[in-house]
């Protein structure tokens, strides 16, 4: 998987099937990093992949299928705001880039379209917008209860999954973080190192979803520090994440 840097934080992933060489890239916001990347590598590109419709998801798509008349997958429901599909997928549906499956996660939430992206036999998830490293995206579309049962989705997968998410927000989520979990040294050591890896222009993704459950507050909402913390107590996980959204969505840092 190599990642292009987009936009202030987006990232757009290109990811190879090393035994066939076939090449598909995910959610290209725009074009130029896309097409410079391919080139280098000398790879030609083979299929596209959506997460969601956002434009910068989607911005660059037009130009890459007309350079390399690729294939384009996207949700079934979203179908009618993406680009033109080839093929529109659902929950549970699967493909393979090469020889390399995936499978079909529907994660509404950020949108009600949303998809994720499933690589079993890699444990690789491309989950877009959906869980982000210390964080969950905005819900612009989707109800808390979709969301959070989108995260338990996730959440279910095996630990050691690498979680390539197309933002790199992991300090800014980490100041909301330590708010909540000023005490968690593991956290403090956490950031300090996505610290040193930012100043070095590396980026924190992908991050371990073993990570995300010990230490993203949206996987652990009725963590006694958290409710402490948001003066809340119950013991409703959803009454919990919904309470802990609302109160990053005016969180200033």
């Amino acid at each position: 998987v190599e990642l292009v840097p987009a936009f202030l934080d987006n990232y757009i992933f290109i990811l190879t099937d090393e035994e066939t060489g076939k090449t598909a890239v995910v959610d290209p916001g725009e074009s130029s990093g896309v097409l410079k990347a391919l080139a280098n590598s000398g790879k030609r590109l083979d299929s596209i992949l959506l997460t969601h419709h956002h434009f910068d998801h989607v911005g660059g798509v037009s130009e890459l299928r007309q350079k390399y008349g690729c294939e384009i997958y996207g949700s079934e429901e979203d179908q009618h705001r993406l680009p033109p599909l080839s093929r529109s997928l659902k929950d549970q549906d699967s493909f393979s880039i090469g020889k390399s499956w995936c499978s079909v996660i529907e994660v509404p939430g950020h949108t009600l379209g949303h998809i994720a992206f499933w690589f079993p036999e890699d444990k690789i998830l491309f989950c877009g917008d959906t869980l982000f490293s210390l964080g969950c995206g905005r819900l612009f579309e989707g109800s808390p209860q979709q969301m959070w049962h989108s995260l338990q989705k996730i959440r279910s997968l095996p630990e050691e999954s690498q979680i390539y998410c197309a933002h790199e927000y992991t300090l800014a989520n980490g100041k909301f973080a330590s708010y909540l979990e000023p005490e968690n040294e593991e956290l403090a050591a956490y950031l300090q190192k996505a610290k040193e890896m930012r100043s070095l222009n590396q980026p924190t993704i992908p991050c371990l979803l073993k990570m995300e459950k010990k230490l993203n507050p949206f996987l652990k909402p009725l963590s006694p520090p958290i409710l402490s913390k948001l003066g809340i107590y119950c013991s409703d996980p959803l009454e919990a994440f919904t309470q802990l959204r609302l109160r990053k969505d005016s969180f200033v840092g």
